[in-house]
């Protein structure tokens, strides 16, 4: 059924009271939203859709899927989503300033390239096969970081990984001197020949440099691996 024909059905049914018109379709086909609707207690899905934009004020308490959504290439200022943020195989580029997301932010084989300064994740931030060269000073992920296989080339100063820290198969071959991560950091694979002082591993420790384990202890002091030492 058409789309024109569609919405005068379901105008004529909202108009009698008798059904609202569905919250995903307004989005899909670009309906202006009320107030209240701007903020929605459940899940939304639109990934596979062709939407364009989001509203501005948007609040989404469960999770946001946003799946190979081919034709967003940004997000609102101000974003709120509760859960997850989903952005795997999405054409967005960046994120916008302050962006709230309390789940998982999911950027799988995205083209993102770039993040706001002072961003926070409050769970796993993963990355695997995006775009991203960089990240910004500052940047918090309280759970894990998945950069496995993306194009990324350096680290910020003052990283802070509460999770684990996945590296291996980038370009990374150096680390920042003050990298802290709570569980594992796995540098399998990766051109790294020395490692900082000051690098506190809370986990273990993957890589592939041939010191032993005492002379990487004693590199990285005052830091320090709580785990063991792996080679691979």
């Amino acid at each position: 059924m058409k789309k024109e024909a569609l919405k005068r059905i379901f105008d004529f049914l909202e108009g009698k009271g008798e059904h609202k018109v569905p919250l995903r379709w307004k989005f899909i086909n670009n309906q202006p939203l009320t107030k209240e609707e701007l903020i929605v207690d459940d899940d939304l899905d639109l990934s596979y859709t062709d939407i364009t934009s989001l509203p501005e004020g948007l609040k989404v308490y469960g999770d946001l899927h946003l799946d190979m959504t081919k034709f967003l290439k940004s997000l609102p200022e101000g974003l709120e989503v509760g859960g997850d943020l989903e952005l795997n195989s999405s054409s967005i580029k960046s994120l916008p300033k302050g962006l709230n997301v309390r789940g998982n932010l999911n950027l799988n084989n995205s083209k993102i390239t770039s993040f706001p300064e002072g961003l926070e994740v409050h769970r796993n931030l993963s990355l695997l096969g995006s775009g991203i060269t960089s990240l910004p000073k500052g940047l918090k992920v309280r759970g894990s970081l998945d950069l496995i296989k993306s194009k990324i080339e350096s680290l910020p100063e003052g990283l802070i990984v509460w999770g684990n820290l996945w590296l291996n198969n980038t370009k990374i071959n150096s680390l920042p001197e003050d990298l802290k991560v709570g569980q594992d950091l796995d540098l399998s694979m990766l051109s790294i020949k020395t490692l900082p002082k000051g690098l506190a591993v809370g986990g273990d420790l993957y890589i592939a440099i041939k010191y032993t384990d005492d002379e990487i202890r004693k590199m990285i002091k005052p830091g320090f691996v709580l785990g063991r030492i792996k080679r691979i």
